[in-house]
């Protein structure tokens, strides 16, 4: 699974500061700031992460209920 999410949001949505750390030096090979991500080529779910959590979770549950993985 593959949640497609912008640099800016992962940093609006981390409640630890890690990305404010990993900007002013403090926290080092950070994925996305000084250490390179790359996304994968062949996700078999691809959400796009700049939508709510609460709407990405019943997205994936809809999806785990479609293909047979999870009972309603």
């Amino acid at each position: 699974m593959f949640v497609d999410t912008p640099l800016a949001i992962c940093e609006a949505r981390d409640p630890k500061g890690l990305y404010k750390k990993a900007r002013a030096g403090e926290l080092r090979n950070f994925t996305g700031i000084d250490s390179v991500y790359e996304a994968p080529e062949s996700a078999e779910i691809h959400l796009n992460g700049e939508q709510l959590v609460t709407n990405l979770v019943q997205q994936l549950l809809d999806l785990l209920r479609q293909n047979d993985i999870i009972r309603s």
